[in-house]
């Protein structure tokens, strides 16, 4: 599964590159915000949702999404939180190694997924703080969508003239 391996060796690299210098309440707005326009922008019907630890900091809904967008998110945000990587690193590493996610883990299927469209929230020197989950799209384009919105974000330029990282 040579395409897997390279695949899980460039989601770890997008994981260490997309890190924040810091992270607050006020970041979790910009960034759902941004993420809600950005899905607008792209009529993409994403449920949105940002977690610090496992307070729901932000969530939207946008047109075209369900209570089940919803219920994705909780299981996707879960995995992160667990195994401290996205939901589509786990679902990719477990393609590579050939297991049944859900098999290996012996995790409750309702509690957690292995698909892509979860991420986590790092701050750099304090490590995983939290998650940020889109559901909507396959969950390798919820994926896409997600992590080219993060490096969006963290490259544009605050009101204050610094970056967002």
């Amino acid at each position: 599964m040579a395409n897997a391996e390279e695949l899980a060796r460039q989601l770890a690299a997008e994981e260490d590159d997309v890190q924040f210098d810091s992270f607050d309440l006020d970041a979790a707005w910009a960034l759902g915000t941004a993420l809600v326009a950005a899905a607008r922008e792209r009529a993409h019907p994403l449920a949105i949702d940002i977690r610090l630890g496992a307070q729901q900091v932000f969530h939207a809904a946008l047109p075209g999404s369900t209570a089940d967008n919803d219920e994705w998110i909780e299981r996707k945000a879960r995995t992160v939180m667990r195994f401290n990587r996205s939901s589509y690193r786990v679902a990719v590493e477990a393609e590579r190694d050939g297991y049944d996610f859900d098999e290996k883990f012996r995790l409750d299927r309702s509690e957690y997924v292995a698909s892509g469209g979860s991420f986590p929230l790092r701050v750099r020197g304090a490590g995983l703080i939290g998650t940020v989950t889109v559901s909507g799209l396959p969950g390798p384009q919820d994926h896409a969508f997600l992590v080219e919105s993060l490096r969006a974000f963290l490259a544009a330029p605050r009101p204050d003239g610094g970056r967002n990282r």
